[in-house]
């Protein structure tokens, strides 16, 4: 009998191994909720059932029913459900619960105009967005999209004047097509151009965050219009007209997000996490030419085809736990699953020094320095610069002798005429060159005119340029100093001057490196053989 003894208490282990998973205590997860979503007329199949705020997560059968398991018995919970075209239904249960019942509400489908924009300031009523949102709001504050009707930068070139306001300076759309609001406001009055497609005039509607690009705007986006066929925007359809806007009917309000599990009156659309969503007023042409194209650029490059999107890198979590105050029903979040609403840009210093990676290799042949340049576009998903015309990228290549006087070029590319400070100095200018039509002058940025593209010579995803410059070198035993740098523009220097705009250049990559210059004779001596 001694040899039954290990077996007898195996099986003894592995019965009280059965019972301590099958009778765990109050507290264990173990507990299910069992129910069903309807809308009204019927069970809803493939809606979305979470345990609010976390990942616990199913769809609806064919029939409307859905199972969630690993819960706590006895700890109440809110249960929400979604599916396209309503809001998100929320329920309180206590596990482990069968029966329960998710009822969706429809919501509407046509855009109400007499709908009134919330302000987003905080105190401005008793639905302002920011007194919720306090986290929120300075995030979007900062960012170029709050200064849309604002930004004096915009309007220099809108009215042809400098920064002030009150000296002429060309080119300006108002100058060129006086008496027409044109459809800038599409993308920058969006809020009032909703409602006034080419007769928003955005000198009327200057200074008003509600005709801009605010909260209540985006969160009131319901879809857009896409060409099937390209995936991208129809021609000719800047921002608003190609958006789908759903305004609440009176009585009644929607807010639409990212989320698939805040109640009623908000809703879920995916399209807020895709690059989709920035295509209406991130992809735009006139006169035929391709101006702003960074939704292009961004879907014909390896970040679409990998499902990296604009928001990932423009609207990075920044570590917040929640997107609205807990006690106006805001849930802990893991942080990861908060985009902020930083909507990074040409202003950001830090997203555009990661943007690129600069590799320069400097070298002596014969009595010459040789110095190879290579700028990749490692880490923005569209080409390096995009959008304006204005914008560009200067490399720049000093090479000086230990008196710290340059050293002769003998090859490579020069700073074109137009490159400002660095003009006709070694190194190299990317950007997307215009020519006015009518004058031949270039570069030019006012693409409200017919214009023709002369040259485009920006860095696309993943992609890199290379450069060779040679030098003179100087006497035997000497040391040079090689820097190099890649400055961001926003605008022609010349023009940035004349119209006033205050904003540097932010240098996105520089190197130094030092080379003692050897006897040069010694490349040229006969090779000696041994016997």
């Amino acid at each position: 009998m001694k040899p039954l003894i290990p077996r007898l208490t195996s099986l003894l282990l592995l019965i009280l191994l059965i019972w301590s998973v099958s009778f765990q205590p109050a507290g264990a997860d173990s507990a299910t909720i069992s129910g069903t979503v309807e809308d009204g007329n019927g069970q809803v199949e493939g809606a979305h059932v979470r345990v609010r705020a976390t990942g616990n997560f199913t769809l609806t059968a064919d029939d409307g029913s859905f199972n969630l398991g690993g819960l706590t018995a006895g700890e109440e919970i809110e249960v929400t459900a979604w599916s396209d075209g309503y809001y998100v239904a929320s329920t309180l249960v206590v596990p482990p619960a069968s029966a329960v019942e998710l009822l969706l509400r429809p919501y509407h489908t046509q855009d109400d105009p007499t709908y009134t924009w919330i302000d987003p300031t905080p105190g401005s009523s008793d639905k302002a967005c920011g007194d919720c949102h306090p986290q929120i709001l300075p995030q979007w504050q900062a960012n170029a999209h709050a200064g849309s009707v604002s930004n004096p930068r915009f309007y220099s070139m809108y009215n042809g004047t400098d920064t002030s306001g009150a000296i002429p300076v060309a080119p300006g759309f108002v100058n060129d097509f006086p008496g027409t609001a044109g459809n800038c406001a599409s993308c920058h009055a969006p809020g009032s151009a909703v409602d006034g497609y080419l007769v928003t005039d955005l000198n009327a509607v200057r200074g008003e965050l509600t005709a801009g690009i605010h909260c209540d705007y985006c969160h009131k986006v319901g879809g857009v219009f896409l060409d099937p066929s390209a995936g991208s925007v129809y021609p000719n359809s800047p921002g608003v007209i190609s958006q789908r806007i759903l305004r609440p009917p009176a009585e009644e309000q929607i807010f639409i997000g990212p989320y698939d599990d805040i109640p009623d009156p908000d809703t879920y659309l995916p399209l807020f996490s895709e690059s989709q969503f920035c295509a209406p007023c991130h992809q735009f042409s006139f006169w035929g030419i391709p101006i702003y194209e960074s939704f292009n650029e961004w879907l014909g490059s390896p970040y679409a085809q990998a499902g990296i999107t604009c928001q990932d890198c423009h609207m990075p979590p920044n570590g917040d736990t929640h997107y609205a105050l807990p006690e106006v029903g805001g849930l802990p979040h893991p942080p990861e699953s908060i985009p902020s609403h930083l909507q990074l840009g040409a202003e950001s210093v830090n997203l555009l020094q990661n943007s690129v990676d600069l590799s320069v290799q400097m070298n002596q042949i014969g009595s010459m320095v040789e110095i190879e340049v290579v700028i990749t576009n490692s880490s923005a998903g569209h080409h390096v610069p995009t959008d304006h015309p204005g914008r560009h990228l200067i490399l720049h290549i000093v090479l000086e002798d230990e008196s710290g006087l340059p050293l002769e070029q003998l090859s490579g590319p020069v700073v074109p005429g137009w490159g400002g400070f660095q003009a006709g100095e070694p190194g190299k200018a990317f950007a997307k060159i215009l020519r006015d039509l009518e004058s031949g002058k270039y570069p030019v940025v006012s693409y409200w005119k017919q214009t023709s593209l002369l040259a485009d010579n920006r860095i696309p995803a993943g992609a890199h340029d290379r450069t060779k410059y040679t030098f003179s070198g100087p006497s035997v035993g000497e040391q040079v100093t090689l820097e190099v740098e890649l400055r961001f523009r926003r605008l022609f220097q010349d023009l940035m001057q004349e119209k006033g705009w205050e904003t540097p250049d932010i240098i996105m990559e520089q190197t130094t490196q030092t080379l003692v210059i050897e006897p040069w004779w010694q490349y040229y001596l006969p090779i000696s053989v041994s016997p």
